[in-house]
């Protein structure tokens, strides 16, 4: 039997967490060949990504994959995330949640899943926790 990761469990909770203490949950992001962001907001292989309510439509976070729609430039995105390339979870206000070591590897169940997105073939430095998001909600 295939061991569960807990990440996705704790993504969910310290999302939940900042939901319920009025922050604004953000999580960033070691870009991959199977992360499906747009590539213009990507700096140095990573992007941080508002995910609260107001922020995002139809957000599922899954055991393999955070899902969402979210607004750039006023352009409606569908944007994809796989679990193993979060490398952090955190509140926007005092950039308190969890951080992940960055992996090199792909899982072998997400290799198969196409996409559009890809970085580029160097390999990114290693990851440094982000002092707050950078991406703001416009209405």
């Amino acid at each position: 039997m295939d061991d569960v990761s807990t990440k996705p469990y704790l993504i969910r909770a310290i999302y939940e967490w900042c939901v319920d203490q009025g922050f604004t949950p953000h999580v960033a992001v070691q870009v991959d060949t199977q992360t499906k962001v747009p590539m213009e907001f990507v700096k140095d292989g990573q992007i941080v990504l508002n995910v609260s309510y107001t922020a995002t439509r139809h957000l599922k976070i899954g055991n393999d994959f955070i899902n969402f729609s979210a607004r750039f430039n006023g352009s409606s995105r569908e944007l994809q995330v796989p679990i193993h390339a979060v490398i952090g979870v955190f509140a926007k206000e005092n950039g308190q949640g969890m951080f992940f070591q960055a992996s090199d590897e792909v899982p072998a169940a997400t290799i198969a899943q196409p996409t559009e997105a890809s970085a580029s073939d160097e390999s990114p430095p290693p990851a440094k926790p982000p002092r707050g998001g950078h991406l703001k909600v416009v209405k």
